[in-house]
C-alpha cells in the first residue's frame, strides 16, 4: 500500500483541505480554514503542521488567528449560517482552559444545529508526564479530562489516542458535520503527543472526497395525507423555521402562499424566507412575535410548520396556538421535529416538500374573507411598527426609534447580526427582511458575546455584504475582543453599540416577575442600601473600542444616528457607532408570553402580584396532543 510518513496533526491538516461539500451540483470547500490559538498542547502540533502546509504548499488550509476560543467558534457557526451548513471552519485551542473556553462555542452550534469542527488539545495519551500543566486529576478514572464535558454539547465527540484512529475519527466528522439531520459541533479532542507522534498514512487517505448533501424526498402517501388535513382547514397559518432558508426553499414557499391564501409567520430563523412587505408574510411568531401572527395563531386550525423546532419562545410556551382542535403538520428533514405537537409528519427537504404539497393542493385555497382577515391584521401591525419607529422618545431614544432608522438606511442585503438582550425581541417584530441572510439572529442559545465574533465569521462567509453587528452594553462587555480580528483582517464591519448602562431585557422580565429589576443595572454600590442601585457607572464603552482598532463615530439623537450610519456605511474599515438609548425602553408591545417560573411564595407583594399573573397565564399552557 502507498503511504506516506506524516504527524497525526500533518495528516489531519492534509485530509481536512481535501474534503468538499456538494447540493445541487454546486461544489464548494467544507472546510474552508481553520480558527486558533495556540498554547502547549497545539502548538507543535497543529500549529507545526499548519506552518508546514503554508511553508511547503503540500496542503491549503488557511489559518486564522483569534483573540478568544468561544469567539473562534462563535465566528464559525456565523459563516456556517451564512452559507446554508454547507460549509464549516475547524477550530484549534490548547490544553485546558483554551480547549473549554469553547464549550459555550459548541453549545450554541449544536442547539443551532449548525456545523462546527473542535479539535481540542488532550492530556499525554502515555501518561509519560502526569499529571501535566491544567490536567484534571479524576479519582475516579484516569482516563478522563475536562474534554469529556464536549460529549454533552457535541453531536459527534472522539478521542484520538492513538494516530491511526484519526482514520475512522475524521470520516465520521465528516459524515456528522455534512448530514443537516445530525449536524452540530464535531469534537475530535487530540492528546498533546499524539498530535506530533509519526505515522505511515495511506495516501489514498488524503485524496479528494465530496461529500453530497442530499435532498430528502417526501414520500406521496405523508404528502397525501398533510394534504388532507390541509384542504380541510378553515384558518391554516405556516411557521417559517430555519429549515426554510437552509434548503433555499424561499422561491417555491412565497409561490405556496400566493397560490393558496395561507399566511406565513416565521421565526428568529426562518426570518427573511418570505419578504416583510410580501402580501402573505404576517410577521415573527410567539412569545415576542408580532400581531398579526400571533393572532391568527390563536385562531389557526391547522398549523404547517416548515423547518422549524418548535422552541418554547415559537409558541409562547405552549399558548400561542389557541385553537382546542388545532392539528400540526409538520415538514422537517428530521423526524425529531416533524412528529411535534402530535403533528402528521412529513419528512423531507423543505424544498421538495413544498414544492410536493402545491402539487397536492393546486386546486385548493383558503376562503377569501381569511385573505380579508390576513389582510386586516397585517395593516394593524404595520401601525404598531411605525409608532414604534417614531414614538419621538426623550430625551434619550427609545431602542426601537433606533431600529427604525436602521431599517431605513441598510439595503436589502445588508446582515444583521444580534443574539441576546432586549433587541431580539424587538427585532422579531420590527425588523423588516426581504432577503433571507439579512437577518441574523441566534436565538436558539440566545448566548451573549456571540455579536461581535459573527460579524467576523458573516464578513468572511460574504464579502460583498454590509454586516452590521448589533450589540447591547451587556453582550459587548462579554466578548468585544474580536474586533481586533476584524482590523487584523482587514473585514470592514459596522458594530452598532447600544450603551443603556444594564441589561434591558433581564431588568424588564425582572420587574414582570415581581423582581424590581434586581441586580439588573451597571451601578455603583450604594453606601446606604448596599445594593448596586447607586449613579451610573463611569464606563467608556467608545473609548474600549476605538482602542481595540476601530473608527468610532458617536450619535446622541437618531438623527445623529442615521448620520453616523451613512459615514459608517462609507468607511472602508471596522467602524463602531456608539449611541445611548433607554434602558427602560419604550419597547414593543407583547403579543405573546413566556413561562418563567415566579415564586409561589414571597414577602414582597410586587411577587405575590406577578404570581397571580403567572397563574392566570399558566390556565392557557397545554400540550398539542
Amino acid at each position: 500500500m502507498n503511504t506516506v510518513r506524516l504527524t497525526t496533526a500533518q495528516a489531519l491538516v492534509r485530509f481536512l483541505a481535501n474534503q468538499y461539500s456538494e447540493r445541487d451540483g454546486q461544489e464548494q470547500r467544507l472546510i474552508p480554514g481553520m480558527w486558533g490559538i495556540f498554547g502547549h498542547g497545539n502548538v507543535a502540533g497543529i500549529g507545526q503542521a499548519l506552518l508546514q502546509a503554508a511553508t511547503t504548499g503540500e496542503a491549503d488550509l488557511p489559518y486564522y488567528l483569534a483573540r478568544n476560543e468561544q469567539g473562534m467558534v462563535h465566528a464559525s457557526v456565523a459563516y456556517a449560517k451564512m452559507r446554508d451548513r454547507l460549509a464549516a471552519f475547524a477550530c484549534t485551542a490548547s490544553t485546558g482552559p483554551g480547549s473549554t473556553n469553547m464549550i459555550t462555542g459548541a453549545a450554541l452550534a449544536t442547539t443551532n444545529r449548525l456545523p462546527v469542527l473542535l479539535l481540542p488539545s488532550d492530556m499525554f495519551a502515555t501518561r509519560a508526564a502526569d499529571p501535566v500543566l491544567q490536567q484534571l486529576e479524576d479519582s475516579r478514572g484516569g482516563d478522563v479530562t475536562v474534554n469529556d464535558t464536549f460529549r454533552a454539547v457535541s453531536k459527534y465527540f472522539d478521542r484520538v489516542s492513538r494516530p491511526e484512529q484519526l482514520i475512522p475519527a475524521a470520516l465520521a466528522a465528516m459524515r456528522v458535520l455534512t448530514d443537516p439531520v445530525e449536524t452540530g459541533a464535531v469534537t475530535l479532542a487530540l492528546p498533546q503527543d499524539v498530535q506530533a507522534e509519526a505515522h505511515d498514512w495511506p495516501v489514498s487517505f488524503f485524496r479528494r472526497r465530496v461529500w453530497h448533501v442530499g435532498r430528502p424526498v417526501p414520500e406521496p402517501a405523508a404528502v397525501d395525507r398533510a394534504a388532507r388535513l390541509l384542504r380541510n382547514a378553515k384558518k391554516p397559518l405556516i411557521v417559517a423555521g430555519g429549515g426554510a432558508v437552509y434548503s433555499g426553499a424561499e422561491t417555491v414557499l412565497r409561490a405556496f402562499a400566493e397560490a393558496t391564501g395561507v399566511p406565513v409567520s416565521d421565526t428568529h430563523a426562518g426570518k427573511g424566507a418570505v419578504a416583510w412587505d410580501h402580501p402573505y408574510a404576517v410577521g415573527g411568531i410567539g412569545s415576542t412575535g408580532a400581531y398579526a401572527a400571533n393572532e391568527l395563531a390563536r385562531e389557526a386550525d391547522v398549523v404547517l410548520g416548515i423547518g422549524t423546532r418548535y422552541s418554547d419562545f415559537t409558541t409562547a410556551s405552549h399558548t400561542v396556538f389557541g385553537n382546542p382542535d388545532v392539528t400540526f403538520v409538520n415538514l422537517n428533514v428530521a423526524r425529531l421535529d416533524a412528529v411535534k405537537h402530535s403533528a402528521e409528519p412529513l419528512v423531507a427537504d423543505a424544498r421538495l416538500g413544498i414544492q410536493a404539497l402545491a402539487g397536492a393542493l393546486a386546486d385548493w385555497e383558503v376562503e377569501e374573507s381569511y385573505r380579508r382577515r390576513t389582510r386586516e391584521l397585517i395593516a394593524r401591525t404595520r401601525e404598531i411598527e411605525d409608532r414604534c419607529f417614531t414614538i419621538g422618545h426623550s430625551p434619550l431614544p427609545a431602542q426601537t426609534e433606533i431600529l427604525g432608522a436602521l431599517n431605513d438606511v441598510l439595503d436589502d442585503r445588508a446582515v444583521v447580526i444580534n443574539a441576546a438582550g432586549s433587541m431580539p425581541g424587538d427585532l422579531q417584530q420590527l425588523w423588516r427582511a426581504r432577503d433571507p441572510k439579512a437577518y441574523h439572529v441566534e436565538y436558539a442559545y440566545s448566548c451573549m458575546g456571540y455579536e461581535v465574533a459573527a460579524g467576523v465569521g458573516a464578513k468572511m462567509a460574504d464579502p460583498t455584504r454590509e454586516v452590521v453587528v448589533l450589540v447591547g452594553d451587556g453582550s459587548y462587555l462579554m466578548m468585544a475582543q474580536e474586533i481586533v480580528t476584524m482590523v487584523s483582517e482587514g473585514l470592514k464591519v459596522i458594530v452598532v453599540l447600544v450603551q443603556n448602562h444594564g441589561f434591558a431585557s433581564i431588568g424588564a422580565l425582572s420587574e414582570s416577575l415581581g423582581s424590581q429589576r434586581f441586580g439588573t443595572k451597571y451601578r455603583f454600590r450604594d453606601g446606604d442600601s448596599g445594593r448596586l442601585d447607586g449613579e451610573v457607572l463611569p464606563v467608556d464603552l467608545a473609548a474600549n473600542a476605538s482602542s481595540l482598532g476601530a473608527d468610532v463615530l458617536h450619535a446622541a439623537t437618531v438623527d445623529e444616528f442615521r448620520a453616523a450610519m451613512e459615514k459608517a456605511k462609507a468607511a472602508a474599515r471596522t467602524t463602531v457607532v456608539h449611541v445611548e438609548t433607554d434602558l427602560y425602553g419604550p419597547h414593543p408591545p407583547g403579543h405573546g408570553w413566556w413561562d418563567v417560573p415566579v415564586s409561589q411564595v414571597s414577602a414582597l407583594d410586587s411577587t405575590r402580584d406577578a404570581y397571580e399573573t403567572y397563574a392566570a397565564h399558566k390556565h392557557a399552557q397545554r400540550h398539542y396532543l
